[in-house]
């Protein structure tokens, strides 16, 4: 299993998690933040077309997130995966898009790929993040949470890789030019993720099997890489050049999950 992403911030976000050893892997969008036509040229670096792909999933229908999603879905003919509260936010149900609705708790199978579904604090209607197997590596990802829940922790244990939101420092985002009414929509229970608080969200779910850490969703404004790293390695056990940071504008490359 492998996974890279094509975006990671507040401009638009979208991750690939590809698993198999065939001639044809299985591949997931996960979410699709971007026009059709920047897809199509962040999909290409990636070195893959859109036929590529064998699903969509997208976690909420904020537009950083679901972008593009449903023309795609139309325009490639893929499946969209997605939340009822989710599909009902976009105002969508009328569109002849092949919609399967996803469930915490649920186990998606796509190929060679099974998506775990489970249910994160954000001011979405029915957000949802997700926990990918190949069926002997594990990879979580965390893009769009506002605190520490217990269920969330346990859908991210045994994970061998993590793709966890680091989207501010708090000190930056109280000394930031946002109007108060954002910061305290960024800094509350269903906003995103604090430095710090993605740091307790990695020491709940540290073991020896863990091998991969991408630090995803960074503020341009409101965060640093230098200070994601000193963080979140402090929490792992690690050197600071073992953290990988997702840019805002390009992700970032290829990591097999091994």
């Amino acid at each position: 299993m492998r996974f890279c992403s094509l975006g990671s911030g507040s401009t638009g976000n979208a991750t690939i998690v590809e698993a198999g050893d065939g001639a044809r892997p299985s591949r997931v969008l996960v979410d699709c933040g971007f026009s059709l036509r920047e897809l199509d040229d962040r999909l290409a670096v990636a070195g893959l077309v859109a036929s590529d792909l064998d699903a969509i999933f997208v976690t909420h229908e904020h537009g950083d997130h679901i972008g593009s999603a449903v023309a795609l879905a139309r325009r490639n003919e893929l499946p969209l995966w997605t939340s009822r509260g989710t599909w009902r936010a976009v105002r969508a149900p009328e569109l002849p898009v092949p919609v399967s609705y996803a469930r915490d708790g649920d186990v998606i199978e796509i190929g060679e790929l099974r998506l775990h579904p489970f249910t994160v604090a954000h001011d979405a209607e029915e957000p949802l993040q997700l926990r990918c197997s190949d069926g002997s590596r594990q990879l979580g990802v965390l893009t769009d949470a506002g605190s520490i829940t217990t269920h969330m922790v346990d859908n991210l244990q045994g994970c061998h890789a993590l793709l966890l939101e680091c989207n501010h420092d708090r000190a930056m985002l109280a000394a930031s030019r946002y109007p108060a009414s954002l910061k305290a929509r960024i800094g509350g229970r269903y906003g995103h993720l604090a430095n710090d608080t993605a740091a307790e969200i990695l020491a709940a779910c540290l073991h020896d099997g863990l091998r991969h850490l991408v630090a995803a969703h960074l503020s341009l404004e409101n965060n640093r890489p230098d200070l994601v790293r000193d963080t979140l390695a402090d929490a792992w056990g690690k050197d600071r050049g073992d953290v990988v940071i997702a840019d805002p504008q390009r992700g970032f490359g290829w990591i097999a999950v091994g």
